[in-house]
């Protein structure tokens, strides 16, 4: 009987809050109506000589038309002048490796054994980090990488740039009908592979790219260096009207794979994958038919003034002098503080009016009445209805699912991208979304959030409206599998 009558109460109170967020998102429609329909129906109640006689007792004078019509054209050019173009993401594309890069977990534990074999700790610590790691059989290695032991030189972390890179904008070309020449801005980031000449020259020199192009390389900003991608482009096209911006975010594993036994720095082993994605944005507006998604907001948040923050994804030396990337204990509470942070300022951009007076009001009563109130967590899934998490790792994506009280079908994209290719760093977003549109979710209207975390420690946020229902894609990095997923991911998968 109690159980009842908590399942009872607990759908009344759901009723209760979609009743309050219609009456409160639909404020001025339930205000103006009453208002307009009294208004018509006094003008009902009058005769044609009445508002004839009301229209003749207005005086127009010809001075004052003149004079409001020049203002009215004056304040609508200032207005469409000042407002910012808006920037549009025509189409994507993303690298997906040759199954003879696969690394099966059996095959990464015998590498581990063979390479590790005078510390067994530090293979144990690896296995148990995979078996909880939440990546699947398919993930991919670069060549150089499967060596016993790896030695990757800097020939082959340029191969691999260029097989990552030139198939991820071949496929893009491909799919846009997009033209080198027609290339005004182009920016590359890889944050771990930072050669010279530049990525961004070595594309320059492949495809050939115009002399006057505005080219951009970004080294050292970690998983989020993406978004912020986006966002330079973003600005970029503001300045530069009918332009295309190439957008292109990957990382190059081959140079970064720690070869010594110290187990924080062993982590990145585990997790990171080949990958990458080329993204053409646009801010023509003969692509608004036509292009995918229209770029909304994006907010970038910045911890690096804190020294735990700076320096909780750290690249240095172990003690035998191995480079490696060490990942601090307390990354995933930095992490928490820094999207607090990114939310703070994102949640006004996007919420409905609903979700933020119930924010506010927690926070005036937890101010002046009781500090020990719970506080309230906005409802975003009133905002969008996609969620792109940075596939960083199970602890990351379960992290952000409790606390943006997300289901599982919300953080589904990231989940499986993770377990089919791996923590690809700063594209991972990029295969989410594929995903989602692979499984035929994506319709017009439909707004998307992607999340992104990185060195420093950064927290960045992109805001998307899909432009048009899209097509179940034929081609992409899921063409071959998308009817194996959803895929049961256990806690521990034993090795």
């Amino acid at each position: 009987m109690p159980q009842n009558t908590f399942s009872t109460n607990s759908v009344r109170l759901k009723y209760v809050k979609l009743g309050y967020q219609y009456l409160v998102n639909h404020i001025l429609t339930f205000l103006l109506v009453p208002v307009m329909v009294g208004i018509l129906i006094e003008i009902l109640r009058l005769g044609p000589e009445e508002i004839l006689t009301i229209w003749n007792s207005l005086h127009f004078d010809l001075i004052q038309i003149l004079c409001s019509t020049f203002l009215i054209i004056f304040v609508s050019t200032v207005y469409f002048m000042s407002k910012p173009r808006s920037v549009y993401l025509v189409d994507y594309a993303c690298y997906k490796p040759p199954v003879t890069c696969r690394v099966p977990f059996s095959t990464f534990m015998e590498h581990s054994r063979l390479i590790l074999k005078d510390s067994p700790k530090s293979v144990d610590f690896q296995m148990r980090i995979l078996e909880r790691s939440g990546l699947g059989e398919e993930t991919c290695l670069p060549p150089a990488i499967h060596y016993i032991p790896p030695n990757p030189t800097m020939e082959d972390a340029r191969a691999e740039a260029e097989t990552v890179i030139f198939s991820a904008i071949d496929s893009l070309m491909k799919k846009t009908g997009l033209k080198p020449k027609d290339i005004d801005i182009l920016i590359v980031n890889c944050s771990l592979f930072s050669p010279t000449p530049s990525l961004s020259a070595m594309v320059i020199n492949k495809y050939k790219l115009r002399s006057n192009i505005k080219s951009f390389n970004l080294s050292g900003m970690g998983c989020s260096a993406g978004l912020i991608s986006i966002d330079l482009a973003r600005d970029l096209l503001q300045v530069y009207p009918n332009s295309y911006a190439l957008v292109v975010s990957t990382e190059i594993i081959t140079p970064n794979y720690y070869k010594g036994n110290e187990r924080a720095m062993l982590l990145p082993n585990c997790l990171f994958r080949m990958g990458g994605a080329a993204i053409l944005l646009s801010n023509k507006r003969r692509e608004r038919t036509r292009a995918k998604y229209r770029l909304v907001h994006v907010v970038r948040t910045h911890k690096g003034a804190d020294d735990k923050a700076y320096k909780c994804v750290y690249e240095q030396e172990d003690p035998q002098g191995k480079v490696g990337i060490n990942l601090s204990k307390d990354l995933m509470v930095i992490a928490g503080e820094a999207l607090k942070s990114n939310i703070t300022t994102i949640g006004p951009l996007v919420l409905p009016a609903s979700e933020q007076l119930l924010f506010l009001f927690t926070l005036i009563g937890r101010k002046i009445f009781n500090p020990k109130w719970k506080p309230y967590i906005p409802d975003f899934k009133q905002a969008f209805e996609h969620f792109c998490i940075h596939a960083g790792g199970r602890a990351v994506i379960d992290e952000l699912q409790k606390n943006l009280q997300l289901s599982a079908e919300h953080v589904e994209a990231s989940r499986m991208t993770l377990h089919r290719f791996g923590n690809t760093s700063s594209s991972s977003l990029w295969y989410e979304l594929s995903y989602i549109e692979a499984k035929g979710r994506m319709k017009k209207g439909d707004r998307i959030w992607q999340i992104a975390f990185g060195s420093g420690f950064k927290c960045n946020s992109a805001v998307w409206k899909c432009n048009r229902t899209i097509k179940t894609p034929v081609e992409g990095p899921w063409q071959d599998c998308i009817d194996r997923y959803p895929v049961f991911i256990p806690e521990v998968v034993k090795l």
